[in-house]
């Protein structure tokens, strides 16, 4: 046969503590779940990592398409939605574009649901 536990009550009559102020507000629960759905796709991944880990941190589009094997308009179509989030920055150079990594925007991402 179980044994029961006894039930707790609190003085206050509360059942659980407050949820403390640090806690997202809806704006930003909002920007971080865009920035893990663009996060959300393993290439998407593996092009920040490309572009993290290239010579003095960016790549052009020309050099992100054979590492992953996409068409370079599937890889543009990758990187407009990483734009998008605030996870990467684009700059045009004649015909090509650059990429950067906003490190902060991953370091936003990372630490937001950490108490």
């Amino acid at each position: 046969m179980p044994s029961l536990l006894p039930l707790l009550t609190t003085e206050t009559g509360e059942c659980c503590s407050a949820i403390p102020d640090s806690a997202l507000t809806v704006e930003e629960a909002d920007a971080i779940a865009r920035t893990f759905k663009a996060l959300g796709d393993p290439t998407r991944v593996r092009l920040l990592s490309l572009i993290a880990a290239s010579r003095d941190g960016e790549a052009c589009i020309c050099d992100l398409t054979e590492p992953v094997g996409l068409s370079q308009p599937t890889v543009s179509h990758h990187m407009k939605l990483l734009v998008d989030a605030g996870l990467a920055t684009r700059e045009q150079r004649g015909r090509w574009a650059y990429f950067r990594v906003v490190t902060e925007a991953l370091d936003r991402a990372a630490s937001a649901l950490r108490p």
